[in-house]
């Protein structure tokens, strides 16, 4: 059992069977609340507690994944190109717009990080938890923050998007594709950009946009906070 757990093919394994149940539950449910990473997350949670495997033996396929999660954001690029038109067209709003997201979301967390005197390394890790983990954890990692804590801040963001943005575009009234996508790409980076795409080829494409403008902002912005 010992040698079977501590297999990379039993991380990847388990990590790709969650996800898939996850993906079929929400499927047949139809609830943005049935999101697939946070029942992946859960049951897996589950295994390794209920089994006593230790986290460590189910990194060591973890990291197989995570080696996958740069080459998944870049392939974004698919999207946004396929959108050119789009860019060309609203490039000045489409710029502004991912600059004051990325600017609210880490003038939040630095902020509420000062008002509740939250430690120095504490406030590095989650400063990024607004982009996608591999830009989150290039600049958390450097500037001495805690690269778990960083993650975690990280998909918590982005299931939280996912779950409600298809809700508060309803709330909003939000017509316009564009805006909707963008909203969604800033605020809730990779995890928040499956739900875009299953909105609309144009949120879908928009928010992967997002996810570019607002690393690169991020990463400009952090140069000076941290």
């Amino acid at each position: 059992m010992k040698e079977l757990c501590s297999s990379p093919y039993f991380g990847v394994a388990l990590s790709v069977i969650a996800f898939g149940i996850g993906v079929k539950l929400n499927q047949k449910l139809k609830t943005p609340v049935c999101n697939p990473l946070v029942i992946a997350i859960v049951l897996i949670v589950g295994v390794l507690l209920v089994f006593k495997i230790p986290y460590e033996d189910y990194n060591v396929g973890g990291e197989i994944i995570n080696m996958f999660l740069a080459p998944a954001t870049a392939c974004l690029a698919v999207a946004i190109y396929t959108k050119m038109q789009i860019l060309k067209q609203y490039w000045l709003p489409i710029l502004v717009g991912c600059t004051a997201g990325s600017l609210a979301s880490m003038g939040s967390v630095y902020g509420l990080c000062k008002v509740f005197g939250l430690d120095e390394r504490l406030m590095v890790s989650l400063l990024p938890k607004s982009v996608t983990t591999p830009i989150a954890v290039s600049i958390s990692e450097p500037a001495g923050g805690v690269v778990p804590i960083t993650v975690v801040a990280v998909i918590g963001t982005g299931i939280l998007g996912g779950i409600f943005a298809p809700l508060l575009i309803k709330i909003f009234k939000v017509s316009d594709p564009v805006a909707a996508g963008l909203a969604i790409g800033a605020s809730s980076h990779a995890v928040g950009t499956s739900k875009a795409i299953e909105i609309g080829e144009v949120e879908g494409a928009m928010s992967g946009l997002a996810i570019g403008i607002c690393g690169i902002v991020t990463v400009i912005v952090s140069m000076f906070l941290l």
